[in-house]
């Protein structure tokens, strides 16, 4: 399912078109209000929008969708401005995407980022919902209150912070961290990396599912929404920059697990 937001009806029509021919039942939007809207009745899996729309701007539109929804979200402007950009990423999309664009090069970030795991915001299938075990009252009770879930052999823990791969779930010193894909999909790569520092363009590769080749290209830009993504993460997780008590910067470098004890609240 996806979710096209575009007040221009010929991209609006393009983009329909590439989502259609790789699957995709696709709903339409104008403008931002109403896109927020068709987003929170059908929850779809990506959403492209316009950070130009005629009633409110796409910076806005992001956050709304966030309150409510962890699709993913490529969002799509005429200008060029970089600054425009960190800021799409800092309001919590995923990717951005200049126009005017090639179809196929919006085929390939969607490819992308559908290679990567789906978050909480999916919804079962009936084919899922049959081979998933029924809910029994304790870990009903469980969820409700924040708790952890029983423990698992997959669960990394760090420094009071606690991640579940398996339910994609956040905790800090048992208190569940609300994180967008792309944050949980880099705190994930840097947990299992532990002391070992990862690059930015190493994060990157990663986040496009694409970290085996060594020769993809990827830009000054990516690497600088890499760093968007980080502090986005660092302001949920409360750390400030005298002390990295989760994720430390290596100069020139990039990124690692920090060493430092954090201080529980």
């Amino acid at each position: 399912m996806a979710v096209v937001i575009e007040d221009d009806p010929d991209i609006r029509d393009l983009i329909i078109t590439v989502f259609q021919q790789s699957g995709f039942t696709v709903h339409a939007a104008v403008d931002g209000v109403s896109g927020v809207e068709q987003v929170r009745q059908h929850t779809p899996t990506v959403v492209t929008l316009d950070l130009g729309l005629p009633d409110i701007d796409g910076f806005e539109v992001t956050r709304r969708i966030r309150l409510d929804s962890d699709c993913y979200i490529i969002m799509l402007s005429a200008r060029t401005d970089e600054a425009e950009a960190l800021m799409g990423l800092g309001a919590g999309a995923d990717d951005f995407i200049t126009k005017p664009f090639r179809p196929r090069e919006l085929r390939a970030r969607i490819a992308a980022m559908l290679r990567r795991p789906r978050g909480p915001a999916h919804v079962p299938n009936a084919e899922e919902v049959r081979h998933e075990p029924e809910a029994t009252a304790e870990t009903t009770d469980s969820a409700a209150d924040g708790a952890l879930p029983p423990p698992s052999a997959a669960r990394l823990e760090h420094n009071g912070l606690t991640v579940d791969p398996q339910t994609r779930l956040v905790w800090l010193n048992r208190r569940q961290v609300e994180l967008t894909r792309t944050e949980f999909d880099l705190l994930l790569t840097l947990m299992r990396s532990g002391r070992r520092v990862r690059t930015k363009t190493d994060l990157v590769r990663h986040l496009r599912a694409d970290h085996l080749d060594a020769q993809t290209y990827v830009s000054d830009a990516d690497e600088r929404a890499v760093e968007v993504h980080i502090g986005n993460l660092r302001k949920k997780l409360g750390q400030s920059g005298q002390v990295p008590a989760w994720i430390e910067t290596v100069r020139g470098v990039g990124y690692r697990m920090s060493v430092v004890h954090a201080v529980s609240p």
